[in-house]
């Protein structure tokens, strides 16, 4: 029987494909073998052997490039605001996340929109508004984009460190999806073009939320160790330090293998749903056009113009399946435009949501005048 809800809105994989006895059996190794730093204070740069461990796997001189925070929303929102004043002119792309268009939207900042395309961001474009005036800050998803499912070319990344490197903004790297790779090998960070001792301001921003669980609430900054430890002292100053507790059940998953087992059943499963979703619109949505995503959570489609997902959006509901409007990723527009979470739907439900939404736009067409 299907579900009375299929629900492709929210960004977080069903409860089927979480981790819970490897993180049972985390929480005990920490508990046995690092309880005394898993239960005391630490300090703003977080658990010294996870930022050792994350150092090692992004090849990064030393654990001094890496701070930990509490998922790596609120490390992007630490870096926000460090690095923005009111009046600075920040590039986003279009679409983004709509937390970051919050978060910055927040600060006064001049927000400037920049398209995507298959590839990533339009880098021609993003050069026309460095032209046009100074900017402070990019921000970028590059891998498995969050909503759009695109991922950044090897040419757009190294045109990217190159114009940050002229120009002299802040290139932020906001990268969770990486490891939820579908190809044989995660892509290249920007980060690791450029490198850290260098002239560029990259800052590199990712989680386990995607390669553990969302409940686990752990992120991290890679990046110049000099912003790396001011943000770290605005982070003890703020909160004193992040969650001791699920740093030291990540490292002993990081440690034991236990995490990269993790990827490999989670890159299988998503793997399996995107494909189902992507056959599953060909059949029954045709004129959807669309990414194919190479891994992560999204698939991000536009359909014709007569059609507001806005209003599709209320009557896929009314039909037992939810989305999220592309409007909410926009600066502006987007009504043609919806995301599709796949990592919250098992496989065998998929084809049945789609139906459900196929459903729905047959019926606000009905009811459109001629």
């Amino acid at each position: 029987m299907a579900p009375d809800v299929i629900s492709f809105a929210r960004g977080a994989p069903s409860a089927d494909i979480l981790p819970k006895d490897a993180v049972r059996e985390a929480a005990a190794g920490a508990l046995e073998n690092d309880w005394q730093k898993a239960l005391s204070y630490g300090v703003g740069i977080g658990h010294p052997g996870l930022c050792e461990w994350v150092a090692e796997r992004h090849g990064l001189p030393s654990p001094a490039h890496v701070m930990i925070t509490n998922g790596s929303l609120e490390a992007g929102a630490m870096l926000f605001e460090h690095a923005l004043e009111p009046g600075d002119r920040v590039i986003v792309e279009q679409p983004s996340y709509d937390r970051t268009l919050l978060l910055i939207g927040r600060l006064g900042v001049e927000v400037v929109g920049v398209s995507l395309e298959a590839d990533g961001i339009d880098v021609d474009a993003l050069e026309r508004e460095l032209v046009a005036g100074p900017v402070k800050f990019v921000h970028v998803i590059p891998n498995f984009h969050n909503p759009a499912g695109c991922t950044l070319s090897d040419e757009k990344r190294r045109r990217l460190v190159e114009l940050a490197r002229d120009h002299g903004f802040w290139l932020f790297e906001d990268d969770p999806y990486r490891e939820v790779c579908f190809g044989d090998q995660c892509p290249p960070t920007m980060l690791s073009m450029a490198g850290v001792d260098g002239d560029v301001k990259i800052i590199h921003a990712s989680s386990f939320s995607k390669t553990i669980s969302p409940g686990v609430r752990v992120g991290y900054l890679a990046g110049p160790v000099d912003p790396i430890q001011e943000l770290a002292k605005r982070a003890n100053e703020t909160y004193i330090s992040p969650n001791m507790l699920a740093e030291s059940i990540v490292l002993e998953l990081c440690r034991s293998g236990g995490l990269d087992a993790n990827i490999e059943v989670v890159c299988k499963a998503l793997s399996e749903r995107c494909a189902t979703l992507v056959e599953s619109l060909r059949e029954q949505i045709p004129e959807a056009e669309f990414v194919v995503p190479e891994g992560g959570y999204f698939l991000w489609l536009d359909l014709p113009e007569d059609v507001d997902t806005t209003e599709l959006a209320v009557a896929a509901k009314e039909e037992g399946a939810t989305f999220i409007a592309g409007t909410d990723f926009m600066l502006e527009g987007g009504n043609k435009s919806l995301r599709l979470s796949f990592a919250s739907v098992p496989a065998e439900q998929i084809p049945e949501g789609v139906g459900r939404i196929a459903r729905a736009l047959e019926k606000i067409r009905a009811k459109s005048p001629a």
